[in-house]
């Protein structure tokens, strides 16, 4: 059975996960280490993990595999979902795979290095849009319909 992964502390898209996964009937996990507003919806659990750096990360690395989907914005946890066979996806619904995960990991490294040598060097990217939430839902019921095929005997 396939089953919708969301790290949920900063996700943007705890809304549309939660309709996609209504849809289709699949259970979804939203882990996170507090602060989370609990669902009425019998398929969305919410799972509080223990305070400490990527507990959460851990939890859903631990659990996710074929057939399933995991929504993350963290680059790591994306590697290691990726190389267990789940399907992954960041917030704005680009997909993460095994051709283009090693260049991410790379490419945020490489950001890292550069924050930590320039302090005038902080802060994020755009804003996320409402076209990055519609690319997410597209890409959401993509992966997902795509899941529960692999899913199936």
């Amino acid at each position: 059975m396939s089953i919708l992964y969301v790290d949920a502390d900063a996700c943007p898209v705890k809304e549309e996960a939660e309709r996609v996964a209504t849809r289709y009937k699949v259970p979804m996990k939203l882990v996170s280490n507090g602060g989370l507003r609990l669902s009425r919806n019998p398929l969305v659990e919410v799972v509080i993990v223990p305070d400490g750096p990527d507990i959460a990360d851990m939890w859903i690395a631990d659990r996710a595999g074929r057939g399933d989907v995991v929504v993350t914005g963290d680059i790591p946890l994306a590697a290691r979902t990726v190389a267990s066979g789940a399907r992954t996806l960041s917030h704005n619904g680009e997909a993460f795979t095994a051709a283009n995960i090693g260049p991410r990991l790379a490419q945020r490294d490489l950001m890292a290095d550069l924050r930590a040598a320039d302090p005038f060097r902080q802060g994020g990217g755009r804003a996320f849009s409402k076209a990055d939430r519609a690319r997410f839902l597209d890409a959401l019921e993509r992966e997902v319909r795509a899941a529960l095929r692999e899913g199936t005997p």
